[in-house]
């Protein structure tokens, strides 16, 4: 009984033991997620990328890297195998690029999409193309830049040969000249330079003069326009003139009259002074009044 006994505890405590290991591995695991897979496709280096590598969207940690390989069917290519978290739905139009985490050279994969998001998801298990990240195209591209340094250099080089450092000597000379030049120039300018700044300031003070002027002539305006004013009394004398002047004619052809009537009678004095004693003498009479006297005619 007492072996039977021993048996019995030595079984439970393996249970428990068994049941305990359990939950400690389910608590380490945590809890469960249901992961997507993709694969990255890139023929770009890769330098950096290990497994089990964060990949990120959009700065959030979402799923690991669990394979890098060389595509079978193309040795250019390299395959990226990712398992994402099935509760992301990625857009239709993302791609993935090499981030680096600051100076120790471990590389992680970031997710991008363009400006405008797919509103079609991607399918699990689809291709993910891999675009060059800024560092990569920077170190591209470097070779370029110092082929282009070197050819720089070796133009510079050219250009200032002896021949060419000789005629820039010359250039300087010669400008060194020129600027000596205007330097006398300049002090010959001087004085006509002064003579300006007196006449211009001559002339400022010829328009004060003329500015004074012209306020006195508009003082004298309104002074002639006011009422009583010449204006005003011109106005006066050219509507009495303008009554007078019909007098004036009717006058006129009276004197006109008299003095057509004086002619005549002058005129009758001349031929019989003697009116001015006797008078006027009658007129003769006419055909038909009494004592009329035809005038004799001449016979043949």
């Amino acid at each position: 009984m007492e072996n039977r006994a021993h048996a019995l505890m030595a079984g439970l405590f393996v249970i428990c033991l068994g049941a305990a290991a359990l939950v400690v591995a389910k608590w380490f695991k945590g809890d469960a997620i249901d992961y997507h897979h993709y694969q990255v496709i890139t023929s770009e280096s890769v330098t950096g990328l290990n497994l089990q590598a964060s990949v990120y969207y959009r700065g959030v940690n979402i799923g690991k890297v669990n394979r890098i390989y060389f595509d079978p069917e193309n040795g250019q290519q390299i395959i990226i195998d990712i398992a994402i978290d099935g509760n992301i739905k990625l857009p239709e139009n993302s791609y993935a690029q090499l981030g680096y985490q600051g100076i120790t050279g471990l590389a992680y994969l970031q997710l991008r999409n363009d400006a405008h998001i797919s509103p079609e998801a991607l399918s699990e298990g689809a291709y993910i193309p891999m675009r060059p990240s800024l560092l990569d195209e920077v170190t591209g591209h470097g070779q370029n830049i110092l082929n282009n340094v070197n050819e720089l250099i070796i133009q510079l080089h050219q250009l200032l040969n002896d021949d060419n450092q000789a005629q820039v000597s010359s250039i300087l000379r010669n400008i060194e000249k020129v600027t000596r030049s205007f330097d006398g120039i300049a002090n010959n300018l001087q004085p006509s330079l002064e003579s300006f700044t007196h006449l211009t300031r001559e002339a400022s003070s010829l328009v004060g003069h003329l500015d004074d002027l012209l306020a006195e002539i508009n003082q004298s305006m309104q002074k002639v326009n006011e009422q009583g004013g010449i204006i005003d009394s011109l106005t006066t004398t050219t509507q009495e003139m303008a009554t007078t002047i019909p007098e004036l004619r009717k006058v006129s052809n009276g004197l006109i009259r008299n003095s057509q009537s004086l002619d005549r009678i002058l005129h009758q004095l001349e031929e019989n002074p003697q009116m001015l004693l006797f008078g006027r003498p009658p007129s003769l009479p006419g055909p038909g009044e009494d004592g009329f006297v035809a005038p004799s005619g001449k016979t043949r």
